[in-house]
């Protein structure tokens, strides 16, 4: 299966995807992989998309710039590096932003990996991403085998040896596996192996997405064949239209079957469709006379959809971004938040509403800084998407880091975990710009080498490592955080 990770500010749980535009931002790069082989060796692709707005740039002359940062990739397998490679990924000349990508290539042989990638901001060394991931190459010389899939923004025709060239055709992959909803078709390349030794006839590609309830279960939604002759390696590139898909989560399926429809082998990819238009046609007769989202002005209901923005799904907050940006949708305004409380509390969905933009304003005025309603800073999503922590630590006189604040939530009924903890910190000392470092809680960001992010200002103190692959400080004095984290 491809895998992908992302590097944003607001969420991601595994394979969750979403792409913004916003300037100022922390670095925001997509890292996916898929494996494949030849009938020499199997090799892993990795797919860099660098979102340029996150990207400190420097003029070139007076009318374009340019972006640089640098890409560590290693493969481990136990304390051994297997691999290792380090390059500059430059973007293009350009007078305006610009998002850029690369794709390296990689022979490995058969056996379970450790890939770790680090991205760092040439220009602003201390933005900087890390991805690390197990991965599992297992490819065999008989029986019926197959690539990992790789979902595509565009592909043509191309007799190059571009490394984005394979078989005839160049293929650039769609990032962060995230369908916006300007994308109306779906396009995946896959590989499939062994044909002509497994398979004396003709066999069936059956493609399928299937959609992912809330609940876990899955509905099948779209389905397709394709009939394939036998041979040594039969390209799949196949696309499906998904202008009618709906907002939500989904698995693209690849199944090989024989003529008699058993199943030899299948591949399975999540991506995220985001299809708010759609969503607005489908609720448009909702009525609203009468409710109390008709007596919310302008302000007050752009307002009331910012915070709610922490809590809804993915697909629902790029709606709201949406929203908001157009000052003419008050119609539509009105109805996506009287829908989402009706679905929220259908007997009472105007108490619900006040009881929790009681929540919210308390929240907007406790952690409200100059970067944006306090609900929309760390701080302030996480409370508003967990509740108020049972216990708080701010420190602001450990001499080596900048202020940090921990959170414990002894309960933390979303993922049934317990003592669950939160690390934020503020490196640029701006009033209220507490960021969230590290956390404990399953989908939320966790970072291993959070103690190196907090202590950057002493880099000769690391333990045993240096700072790309380091995860600890030497204990000292003044470096109090991760016996204050291990023990709070």
């Amino acid at each position: 299966m491809k895998k992908t990770v992302l590097f944003v500010a607001l969420f991601f749980g595994l394979g969750q995807m979403i792409n913004a535009a916003f300037e100022d931002l922390n670095l925001d790069v997509s890292v996916t992989y898929a494996t494949f082989t030849t009938p020499d060796q199997p090799y892993v692709e990795i797919y860099l998309h660098i979102l340029g707005a996150s990207v400190e740039k420097v003029f070139v002359n007076d009318s374009v710039f340019q972006s640089k940062v640098e890409v560590v990739t290693i493969f481990k397998q136990g304390e051994s590096i297997v691999k290792f490679d380090k390059y500059i990924l430059e973007s293009p000349l350009t007078s305006g932003v610009i998002n850029f990508f690369d794709l390296k290539r990689y022979g490995l042989e058969n056996g379970t990996y450790e890939l770790e990638v680090t991205v760092r901001d040439i220009n602003k060394p201390e933005n900087a991403r890390v991805f690390k991931t197990p991965l599992v190459i297992d490819y065999q010389s008989d029986g019926i085998m197959q690539s990992d899939i790789e979902l595509l923004s565009a592909f043509h025709e191309e007799a190059t040896n571009k490394p984005a060239v394979k078989n005839g055709y160049y293929l650039e992959a769609l990032p962060f596996n995230f369908y916006h909803k300007n994308i109306s078709t779906l396009i995946f390349y896959n590989e499939v192996y062994n044909t002509d030794k497994a398979i004396g006839d003709e066999f069936l590609v059956r493609y399928s997405i299937e959609k992912v309830q809330g609940n876990g279960k899955t509905e099948t939604v779209m389905i397709g064949n394709k009939k394939r002759h036998p041979k040594p390696i039969n390209v799949l590139l196949l696309s499906m239209d998904i202008s009618k898909l709906q907002s939500g989560n989904y698995n693209l399926i690849v199944e090989i079957r024989d003529r008699t429809g058993e199943l030899l082998s299948d591949k399975k990819i999540f991506f995220q469709r985001s299809n708010p238009y759609l969503d607005l046609e489908i609720a448009k007769d909702a009525p609203l006379e009468g409710e109390f989202v008709m007596r919310l002005d302008t302000q007050q209901l752009r307002y009331s959809l910012k915070a709610i923005a922490p809590i809804v799904n993915d697909a629902d907050s790029e709606l709201i971004n949406i929203l908001v940006a157009n000052r003419d949708s008050i119609e539509a305004q009105r109805r996506f938040l009287f829908t989402f409380w009706v679905a929220y509390s259908p007997n009472e969905p105007e108490k619900a509403y006040h009881h929790y933009m009681k929540v919210a304003r308390a929240v907007d005025n406790l952690y409200k800084s100059g970067f944006g309603y306090g609900f929309e800073t760390d701080r302030g999503n996480i409370f508003m998407k967990y509740g108020k922590p049972d216990d708080v630590m701010t420190v602001e006189t450990d001499p080596s880091a900048p202020p940090y604040e921990m959170w414990l939530y002894n309960d933390f009924p979303k993922t049934k975990q317990t003592r669950v903890k939160f690390l934020f910190y503020n490196p640029s000392l701006a009033t209220g710009d507490f960021r969230l470092l590290h956390s404990t809680a399953i989908g939320e960001w966790n970072n291993p080498q959070w103690e190196i992010e907090l202590y950057r200002d002493a880099p000769t103190e690391i333990d045993g490592s240096d700072y790309i692959s380091g995860t600890r400080m030497q204990d000292g004095y003044n470096r109090n955080a991760r016996r204050l984290f291990e023990d709070f």
